[in-house]
């Protein structure tokens, strides 16, 4: 199985390159995580925000796997527990299906993405940058798989 974030943006801080990095190498094999950048839609164009947005979710549904189960991040989305994410993550590994997270670009999501995705998560009630949204994503992965094989990282 492999997790895929697919995130609007590029040119992060090496902070967050670096955070997302490090939990990129800590998941195993059978869980691979991996980062797909769609590039933002210029706000220099005169573009309205409805336009930049879809034309953003143009790029994004044309970089997703067919196959992939999709899952778009927003703030009114279901908000899990590491325990409930370990649980869909373990009937992701037997169902044998790559995961695709989708994160927005600064002005959130198209609808058209919402509704192509199968289901929306929320990581947070809070209002959080969408650089650090990569880095906090990827170690709640990391941290439901641990919690899968009993790894120490989690503690209760």
């Amino acid at each position: 199985m492999k997790l895929i974030i697919v995130s609007v943006g590029h040119k992060m801080p090496d902070w967050i390159a670096a955070g997302f990095n490090e939990y990129t190498k800590r998941m195993p094999r059978e869980a691979q995580l991996t980062l797909l950048e769609i590039k933002p839609e210029p706000r220099t164009t005169g573009k309205t925000t409805a336009q930049i947005m879809e034309a953003e979710a143009q790029r994004i549904l044309a970089a997703l796997p067919q196959s992939c189960l999709r899952i778009a991040l927003d703030e009114r989305g279901m908000q899990p527990t590491t325990k409930q994410l370990a649980a869909q993550m373990r009937d992701w590994m037997r169902e044998g299906r790559d995961v695709a997270f989708i994160i927005g670009g600064a002005d959130g999501l198209h609808e058209s993405v919402k509704q192509a995705a199968q289901q929306q998560l929320a990581l947070s009630a809070l209002t959080l940058p969408h650089g650090f949204v990569r880095v906090l994503l990827a170690e709640q992965l990391y941290r439901a798989n641990s919690l899968l094989h009993n790894h120490p990282y989690h503690r209760e």
